[in-house]
């Protein structure tokens, strides 16, 4: 995981913080009533931290990758719930909560490319193994 790990690890920063964002700004939002508000926010956290172990410790990177992907993987399927609020809202119908069918579709937006990204990495390195 040479040259590739490090801008996943970059990748993994800057959408952990963007979750993050995304999580207190949904909590507020919800005028601090809706704690799951901030799921988002917890994810991003742990995707962070897991970046940084990352980026910082090269013998921690694959456990990091890996962490990374599971995260994404549970990021998804705990926002697929949401999908139909989701077409709804993009269709013009309406939603019990707008604030909640916008968080879950940009989480499953962000943790996609998360997998997505991680997926390419491990594929790079068995590759690179194999060669």
């Amino acid at each position: 995981m040479a040259s590739s790990r490090p801008s996943i690890f970059r990748l993994g920063i800057v959408l952990g913080i963007s979750l993050i964002i995304l999580g207190v700004s949904a909590y507020a939002f919800s005028n601090f009533v809706s704690i799951t508000a901030l799921i988002p926010a917890f994810f991003g956290v742990l995707i962070a931290i897991l970046s940084l172990v990352g980026y910082r410790q090269t013998d921690r990177q694959r456990l990091a990758a890996y962490g990374i992907g599971l995260l994404a993987v549970l990021g998804v399927l705990g926002s697929t719930r949401g999908i139909p609020d989701i077409i709804a809202l993009l269709t013009g119908g309406a939603v019990d909560s707008p604030i909640a069918a916008v968080s879950q579709g940009v989480m499953i937006a962000v943790c996609l490319v998360l997998l997505a990204t991680v997926i390419q990495v491990v594929r790079d390195t068995r590759t690179t193994m194999n060669q």
